[in-house]
Formats: C-alpha cells, sequence, structure tokens
C-alpha cells in the first residue's frame, strides 16, 4: 500500500511529488519513484551501521561481507549466481562505508521478479562459502598491497587515524594486513545477524515498477530479516590533531596533502550556510579562492579542494592537493591564509551569490539517471530527512545571507589550526 504524504498540493516542478512512500504489508518502508522511460528497474538499498560496527581490533568485516553477498546465496553456489545474473543482465553489488552497508539492483524490467529473487537470496541467504571467501580476501588483501606506497592512500589514511584516533572512524574500511588474515566465517555470520535489521533498512526504487508490485516484492526479499538490528554503540566524536603535521617519508617528487579540522554537523542550523562558505574556499570549481590562489596564481598544484564531511558521529572540514615537494610549504602557507581570511572577513557579496547559484543549479546533477536519484534518496533516508527536504534543500541555501555566511565561517575556520597529513618529502614542513 503508499503512505500518502499530508501536506499541501505542491507544484509540478516539484521533486518531492514524484515520490511515493511505500509500505509493505509486513511494514517495510521504501521511497519509490516510478518512471516508464526506459525498461529498467533499480534499487538502492542500506543498513545503518556499516563499518563502525566492525569488530574493535578487527576492521574490515563489512567490507568482507559485501564482497561474498553476490559469490553465491541459497541453492546456487558461486559461479551458477554470477552465471543467472549475467543471463539475465541484473547488476547486483554491495559495498560498506563507515556508517552504512549498502546495496545496488539494476536490472531490466522484465526481469524484475529474478532479479529480486537473487537480492533476496544474496541478503538473506549468503552461503559465505571458504573458497569465495579466500578469493575476497586475496583480492582485498592485493589492493591493499598496492596501496602501500601510494601517496593519497597513505595520506588519508593517517590523516583520519589521528582525527579520530580510537574510534571507529579512525580505522581502515577494507581492513587492514596485519589482521585481514584473521577474519573468519563468524565475524562475518555475527556482522549480518547484528546489523541486518528490518527496523535498520532504507530502501529507495527508481524506474519501471508500481507501488504495490513492490510492496510484494519488499516483503519477498526482506520480510524474514529480524525485526530488529543489534548495533554496537557508536560515541559521538570530535575532530583531533589541530595544529599538528604528520609527515609518511615516500621518496617521490610531489607531496600529497591533507588537511582538515572539526566541521559543522548535518544537523546545526549553520551546515547550510558552512556548505556554501566552503564552496566558496575550495569547492571544486574555477572561481573557488583555493583553485585561484593555489593554481592560477602561483601555479602550485594542479588540483585542490576543500569538502565538509558529515557522519552520524562526526563532522570535519578536509582537503587535499599534491605539489613539488620543494613547494608544499608555500602551498600549506597559501592555504591556511585564505582559510583565515574567511574565517576574518567571510565572502564577499558576489562569491556567495556565485556560490549559491551554483550549488542550486548543480542539485540537477544528483537526478539525471535512476541510480543516482535512487542512491541520493538512500541517503536522505539515512541521514533523517524527510522527503520534503527535496524540495526544502535549494530553498535553504538561496535563504543564505552574507551575515549567516560570516558566522558559518568564523565557526567553520576558528583560528585556522589544521591537522596536517603528508605522504612524500616536504622541503620546509
Amino acid at each position: 500500500m503508499t503512505d500518502t504524504l499530508k501536506s499541501e498540493p505542491k507544484p509540478s516542478n516539484s521533486r518531492a511529488s514524484t515520490v511515493q512512500q511505500v509500505v509493505s504489508p509486513g511494514g517495510i518502508r521504501a521511497w519509490l519513484v516510478e518512471d516508464y522511460t526506459v525498461p529498467l528497474v533499480a534499487l538502492e538499498l542500506a543498513f545503518l551501521g556499516g563499518a563502525a560496527q566492525d569488530p574493535p581490533a578487527l576492521p574490515g568485516v563489512a567490507t568482507l561481507l559485501a564482497g561474498l553477498l553476490d559469490e553465491g546465496a541459497g541453492p546456487y553456489e558461486s559461479e551458477a549466481f554470477h552465471r543467472i545474473l549475467e543471463e539475465n543482465a541484473i547488476e547486483l553489488s554491495f559495498s560498506a562505508d563507515r556508517d552504512l552497508f549498502h546495496g545496488r539492483l539494476q536490472t531490466l524490467a522484465r526481469n524484475k521478479a529474478k532479479a529480486f529473487e537473487l537480492l533476496g537470496l544474496a541478503i538473506a541467504q549468503a552461503r559465505l562459502d571458504p573458497e569465495p571467501m579466500e578469493r575476497v580476501k586475496s583480492q582485498i588483501a592485493a589492493g591493499l598491497r598496492r596501496e602501500i606506497n601510494d601517496p593519497d592512500y597513505v595520506a588519508n589514511r593517517s590523516f583520519r587515524r589521528i582525527a579520530y584516533a580510537g574510534h571507529p572512524y579512525g580505522a581502515p574500511v577494507r581492513g587492514d594486513l596485519d589482521t585481514l588474515a584473521s577474519l573468519s566465517r563468524p565475524h562475518i555470520a555475527d556482522f549480518r545477524a547484528a546489523n541486518f535489521g528490518r527496523d535498520n533498512l532504507k530502501v529507495a526504487v527508481v524506474g519501471a515498477i508500481d507501488a504495490p508490485t513492490l510492496a510484494a516484492y519488499l516483503d519477498d526479499v526482506f520480510g524474514t530479516l529480524p525485526e530488529k538490528a543489534s548495533l554496537l554503540p557508536v560515541p559521538d566524536v570530535l575532530f583531533a590533531g589541530a595544529g599538528r603535521r604528520e609527515i609518511a617519508d615516500i621518496d617521490l617528487p610531489q607531496s600529497t596533502i591533507r588537511f582538515g579540522r572539526q566541521g559543522i554537523g548535518r544537523d546545526d542550523a549553520d551546515f547550510i550556510p558552512a556548505t556554501v562558505v566552503n564552496h566558496v574556499l575550495g569547492g571544486g570549481v574555477f572561481s573557488a579562492r583555493l583553485f585561484r590562489e593555489v593554481r592560477e596564481k602561483r601555479g602550485l598544484a594542479y588540483s585542490v579542494y576543500s569538502q565538509l564531511a558529515t557522519q552520524d558521529h562526526a563532522a570535519m572540514f578536509f582537503g587535499g592537493t599534491s605539489t613539488k615537494n620543494e613547494r608544499a610549504a608555500e602551498s600549506l602557507d597559501v592555504i591556511r591564509g585564505e582559510i583565515l581570511s574567511l574565517a576574518d572577513a567571510g565572502p564577499s557579496a558576489e562569491e556567495l551569490d556565485k556560490a549559491k547559484k551554483y550549488l542550486i543549479g548543480s542539485y540537477a546533477l544528483r537526478f539525471d539517471s535512476s541510480t543516482k536519484i535512487a542512491a541520493h534518496l538512500v541517503r536522505l533516508q539515512a541521514e533523517g530527512y524527510g522527503v520534503d527536504y527535496l524540495d526544502a534543500r535549494n530553498k535553504l541555501i538561496e535563504a543564505v545571507t552574507l551575515e549567516d555566511a560570516k558566522r558559518a565561517a568564523k565557526r567553520l575556520f576558528g583560528d585556522g589550526s589544521l591537522l596536517v597529513a603528508v605522504a612524500g618529502r616536504p622541503v620546509g614542513l
């Protein structure tokens, strides 16, 4: 059945008006966008928890499970399961980040019955056989070995380890070479049993399927899962290490730099203004201050960026660049100078206007394919937003004033102290 929103009629260009909130007979909820333009169905799901639910001192369990769910399920061993997916042109994959365990399904509408059957088997009856487990562990280990001397990986890992020392957010999502071999089937099975609960599930579907049909499939796929998940408590954590510099010595002509400090959470009234301010600083466009000052004026780096990253229990401002070893100190000085300038005076009226227009206009890019729409809808659910946020988001950005932006900049950037993690051989740091 469809749980309709009790709200005023929305304008025809409303994104929220296209979303149906479906509730199955068994009580499983999903957001649905019916679209028969092409005969495809895209589904995105997420269980709350993610890699933050890995056992203490054993990172990588969530990632290993994600690699195994499509390696045989129910009556089908790994090879047979993949053959059926291929024969029916069904795309099925799983992954984990720090807060969510993701699943993604895409299928031709005519094959949706088989696609939902296989998804249900993978979710509830994955075999976790020994041979696929060792193979997936070997694949993960090979990737980790390749990255030991990869400067981006080394800088990112050092940065997170310091910023969230002793917290699950500081652990590597894909695990550690030192402990990967010790991950066992009980670890994976226990993770699945604890995390895969119906109360912990978010689902979005886009494509050629109606609400009653989807409702029946929701019960078929997820109906046998436990009613409630048993998640480990994850404490809120503040960013640590501002003012510290960590250098990992790698013999390369360039230094890869990561910098950051405490951010502003998505539930904070200053989050939207801070989003606009960050775009002015380093939001990945040619007009951003860091791009202009670091690349265009001084030629210090090819790319430089900054972002706001919000998670369920933490928020950070961070950014990065790569530059010649002998220019690393100069690059950091320029970056910190622009951060302090924004903290002191905020953006100009022109910068604020350009940032708002870009953020509002580019929002449409999240809706240009069925898979993107489904992924965005699941992300909104997981972060606690209602469907009306699809219409409210751009209005909130448009409402940001110069006073709002100055206040957010002062809060976000403070005294300009940064945690800096560098991989390379920087001169002068």
